[in-house]
């Protein structure tokens, strides 16, 4: 049975309900509220391994992807094999309309540089938007403490940027609570985060930190851009986080 649209008093009750809950128990409840139409994209942080490892627990009932934007550093998609081999969820890599070689071809040249977010917007924010199609709801790995409009989240909200319901399971961890379920489960992770690289995203705009620096400092470097803008709100009141 196809599960019915959730109205916008059943997402704030929703939300109510399971903020400050443990992340699995918002994930069950996710699982058995959307039957089937449930996305996860996973850019396969610590975050989102985390959330892999207790989907694994949960059982079936989503599909894993990854924004696979064609600079992704080969550690990352190696992870993804290990993923793999761990749980047994194959996670879907999910490619822009052109090809890395095809795309700066058509631009004259990278576009990382000198204009990011036309960059992640046309190799994340497109492919999500499609991939997105016929579902219901869709899972991210976003913490309150990462960033300004991430603080703002809720665990349960719709999405206007993609026209669907976004459940946020893990907005109330920390840093530390991250990397303290990690260690525990011994949950598969990129050895990047070994050398200085706390948040991982593509390659060319990816740096490691210096000790005691923000976690997400190393993300376009030399800029004000923190977010690729799969998570950047777009309306009034949060709609579009």
């Amino acid at each position: 049975m196809l599960s019915p649209r959730m109205s916008d008093d059943e997402i704030a009750a929703a939300s109510a309900e399971l903020d400050g809950q443990p992340p699995e128990v918002v994930l069950r409840w996710a699982v058995e509220r959307f039957q089937g139409k449930l996305l996860f994209s996973t850019a396969f942080g610590p975050e989102g391994c985390c959330i892999l490892h207790m989907l694994a627990d949960i059982g079936p009932g989503f599909h894993a992807i990854n924004l696979e934007t064609g600079y992704q550093f080969k550690e990352t998609l190696e992870l993804r094999e290990r993923i793999k081999e761990r749980y047994g969820i194959d996670v879907e890599l999910v490619k822009p309309e052109l090809s890395v070689a095809a795309y700066e071809e058509e631009h004259g040249g990278p576009l990382y540089n000198i204009r990011p977010d036309q960059c992640c917007f046309d190799r994340k924010v497109l492919p999500l938007r499609k991939a997105v199609v016929g579902y219901d709801a869709w899972i991210s790995s976003i913490r309150r403490d990462q960033t300004k409009d991430r603080a703002v989240a809720k665990v349960v909200q719709w999405d206007a940027k993609f026209n669907l319901v976004k459940v946020n399971p893990l907005l109330s961890w920390t840093f530390k609570d991250v990397w303290s379920f990690v260690h525990k489960h011994k949950v598969p992770y990129n050895p990047l985060h070994d050398q200085g690289y706390p948040s991982i995203g593509c390659w060319p705009c990816t740096a490691p930190v210096e000790a005691g620096q923000d976690e997400r400092a190393g993300r376009w470097v030399g800029s004000k851009k923190k977010e690729c803008g799969l998570h950047v709100i777009e309306h009034q009141g949060g709609s579009g986080i």
